[in-house]
C-alpha cells in the first residue's frame, strides 16, 4: 500500500532516471492533458511531498498521486513492462530509460507557480527537508477530541502516514486508534516515532515495523486480524474508523496491549 516511504522511493528512482536529462518521450494518457508535450525538457527536479510527487520541467510540474493502486516504474529503453499497458497513465522517456506511471489516482500538469494549490495544504513532510516536529505536534494536538487514529491519517497534520503506519504507530504507542488525541499522550512523541518509522523503511523493499523481516512477521497488527499478538498472544481485532462513513478505513489493534478507553 503506497505511503510516504513508497513515494519517496519512487522519487528516488525517477530522479536517477530523469533529472537533468532531456525527454525524448512524453505520453500522458489522461484526456485533459493528452496534448501536453514536455519534450525535450530537460527534467529539472523530482520532488516527493508526503504521498504526492512533483516532476518539474521548465515552468510546468507533473503532479501525481498514487492513491491505493498506483505505482511508478522505471525501465531500460525497450524493456518489457511488469504491468499491462492499459494501466499506464503517463510515460516520460529519455534515450536510456522510460518512467511509467501505472494506475495513478491523480495525473495533472500544472504551472510550477501553482504547486501550492496541489500540495500547499500538507503538513510537514516526514521525509522532507521541511520536517518540523514541533509544527507537526501542534497540528496533531489542535483537535484534542478527534480520534488519534483519524488524526494520523490527516495529511494536513503531517504528510506521509497511511493506513499501515497509522495502525502500527497506535500499537507501538500502546493506544487504541479511537482514543482521543487529548488522552493519547505527548503529540511530539507520536510525530517523532512516525518519522523514525518512515526513515527506517525508506530504503527497504518490504516495510518492517517489528524489526523482523521474515515473511508474515513484518507488522505488529496491520493485516493480522484473528492472529495472535506478537507481544502478548491475544488475538488481534479489526474494525473501521474515520471522521465519517465515507472516510472510514480498517483498523487493527490488540485488545490487551491497546485497551479501548472505558
Amino acid at each position: 500500500m503506497p505511503e510516504g516511504d513508497t513515494v519517496w522511493q519512487a522519487a528516488t528512482r525517477l530522479r536517477a532516471a530523469l533529472e537533468g536529462k532531456a525527454l525524448t518521450l512524453c505520453d500522458i494518457r489522461v484526456p485533459a492533458f493528452a496534448t501536453v508535450d514536455l519534450t525535450p525538457g530537460p527534467v529539472d527536479e523530482v520532488v516527493s511531498r508526503g504521498k504526492h510527487l512533483l516532476i518539474r520541467v521548465g515552468d510546468l510540474s507533473v503532479h501525481t498521486h498514487l492513491k491505493m493502486e498506483g505505482a511508478w516504474h522505471v525501465y531500460p529503453a525497450g524493456a518489457r513492462w511488469r504491468r499491462p499497458s492499459w494501466q499506464a497513465r503517463i510515460l516520460l522517456g529519455t534515450t536510456d530509460a522510460v518512467a511509467v506511471g501505472f494506475q495513478l489516482g491523480v495525473v495533472e500538469v500544472i504551472p510550477r507557480e501553482q504547486e501550492s494549490a496541489a500540495v500547499g495544504h500538507l503538513g510537514p513532510d516526514l521525509l522532507g527537508a521541511d520536517w518540523d516536529e514541533q509544527i507537526a505536534g501542534a497540528n496533531l494536538a489542535s483537535d484534542p477530541a478527534r480520534a488519534v487514529g483519524v488524526a494520523l491519517l490527516d495529511q494536513r497534520v503531517m504528510a506521509g502516514v497511511g493506513n499501515v503506519y497509522r495502525n502500527e504507530l497506535c500499537f507501538l504507542r500502546g493506544v487504541h486508534p479511537a482514543t482521543p488525541v487529548a488522552a493519547a499522550g505527548d503529540p511530539t512523541a507520536w510525530t517523532d516515532l512516525a518519522r523514525r518509522l518512515l526513515i527506517a523503511n525508506r530504503d527497504r523493499v518490504v516495510r518492517v515495523t517489528t524489526g523482523d523481516r521474515r515473511r508474515g512477521r513484518s507488522t505488529w497488527v496491520y493485516g493480522r486480524a484473528g492472529k495472535p499478538c506478537w507481544r502478548c498472544g491475544t488475538l488481534v481485532e479489526s474494525g473501521s474508523l474515520g471522521d465519517d462513513a465515507a472516510h472510514e478505513r480498517q483498523i487493527f489493534w490488540c485488545p490487551n496491549c491497546q485497551p479501548p478507553l472505558p
